[in-house]
């Protein structure tokens, strides 16, 4: 096993997860393996499964459970790593995620060296498994790689800068694949089927586009409900969306309407809000300007259904756009955004400022704690979606729309001052979504 050291920084980047999980259990552990990283990794159920029939069954996903199941150092062993996660598939569900902690093979003369002066125990790793050959190894079983945090780079004698450079070298491109380690998050790759839906629409000064928000919203395999959120509108909004809501039993039976008045400012509030009040369990936002189609939302959650991503994304930039609905500058800020948060993020992201977005509300409800841990600092409510979702190892897929017009109304967005608070949010993004995370405290 590695020093006790190396073992808490890599409960520190596997707690970034599990601590929002429900419960953590690890997988046949290795006979050198003392349980420590275990013991201090977060999360609120904690257990060892000797063999496949002690991991509990996770045959539905109707109670929302998120399941993590650690793997530490097996793989590194391993002599048939595609039957092993094969046969861990049949005991997970579309909700579990698992968590590989993988020792870096070209170190294996350092792990030699170690043994040989007492800063390990246990047998040195015997099979080569690098990031590449566990990618192609978790499609043949059946999963897909959402997350790889390398960790474990200045041992504890460095007089304690250890902790801050750990921190600081996964933002390091090319440096940061010379850790001793990587947390590799894997998702098992298994359809849905139809989940209700809670369709979110924010509207501020959009009076002439409620009625059309529902009348071109198309049928769901499933019960949706439609939540208007109105924030502090000056062209009688809030009136037209009354109106329609109480139209509702003639003319909208397909759906379960409801409307709230936000107290707070801005979209982000107006989702939180609506989120709230949401009781499906799908949750998606449509912008009530409607330049992205009501028409397309089938496309997030048929995505969602397939079981390609736990967390579904619009993305604006890949068909040409209707006339001026976007500008030129807003469309190179759009591009070096989605640029910058897939690096940050590790994630395949080709426009991150889409206001729709599809996910579970038991999901929202947990980035809603990871929010309360990482402070209340995103204005706009897109990167407080995007970062847990990554950090939470959802599966994130970009689903491309076409991007319209608006047809009534005037944009809210102010392209430089909203530009300096996106790039904030990026940094802030950089060196505590990407960076390394702090190791574990001790156990008591």
């Amino acid at each position: 096993m590695p020093h006790p050291y190396l073992t808490r920084v890599i409960a520190g980047q596997v707690s970034r997860i599990t601590r929002y999980y429900d419960a953590l259990v690890q997988f046949k552990p290795l006979a050198s393996d003392d349980g420590s990283l275990l013991l201090h990794s977060d999360c609120g159920m904690k257990a060892a499964a000797a063999k496949l029939e002690d991991i509990p069954e996770q045959l539905t996903e109707a109670g929302g459970k998120r399941t993590a199941i650690l793997l530490n150092g097996n793989l590194n062993y391993d002599l048939d790593i595609e039957a092993t996660l094969g046969r861990l598939k049949t005991r997970l569900n579309r909700l579990s995620r698992v968590v590989v902690v993988l020792y870096n093979p070209y170190f294996r003369g350092v792990f030699w060296l170690a043994s040989r002066i007492g800063l390990r125990t246990g047998p040195l790793p015997s099979t080569f498994v690098t990031r590449e050959s566990l990618a192609e190894l978790a499609a043949l079983s059946g999963y897909e790689i959402v997350q790889v945090k390398p960790v474990g780079y200045i041992p504890f004698w460095l007089l304690g800068l250890g902790d801050l450079i750990n921190r600081m070298l996964p933002t390091v491109p090319v440096v940061r694949w010379f850790g001793a380690a990587a947390v590799v998050v894997l998702r098992p790759i298994a359809k849905s089927e139809p989940p209700s839906l809670s369709i979110v629409i924010p509207c501020r000064n959009e009076r002439g586009n409620i009625e059309a928000a529902l009348t071109r919203l198309p049928s769901f395999p499933a019960p949706v409900e439609v939540i208007f959120v109105e924030g502090h509108s000056s062209d009688g909004t809030w009136e037209e969306v009354q109106r329609v809501v109480a139209a509702a039993g003639a003319r909208f039976k397909r759906f379960k309407l409801a409307a709230y008045q936000q107290t707070g400012n801005g979209k982000s509030d107006a989702v939180r809000l609506g989120f709230s009040k949401a009781t499906h369990d799908l949750v998606t936002v449509l912008d009530a300007d409607l330049t992205m189609p009501p028409e397309m939302l089938p496309r997030f959650y048929n995505a969602y259904c397939a079981g390609l991503a736990d967390f579904v994304n619009g993305t604006r930039l890949v068909y040409p756009m209707e006339g001026e609905a976007m500008r030129f500058l807003n469309r190179l800020g759009n591009v070096f955004f989605a640029k910058a948060l897939s690096f940050v993020l590790d994630a395949r992201l080709t426009d991150s400022l889409c206001g729709t977005k599809l996910l579970r509300r038991d999901d929202y409800a947990r980035m809603v704690r990871w929010r309360q841990d990482f402070g209340d600092v995103d204005p706009f409510g897109d990167f407080e979606l995007l970062f847990p979702a990554a950090i939470l190892g959802l599966g994130i897929i970009d689903v491309p729309v076409h991007y319209r017009a608006r047809q009534y109304g005037a944009t809210n967005i102010h392209r430089f001052r909203h530009g300096l608070m996106l790039l904030r949010m990026t940094l802030i993004g950089l060196f505590r979504v990407k960076g390394g995370a702090r190791k574990a405290p001790k156990a008591p």
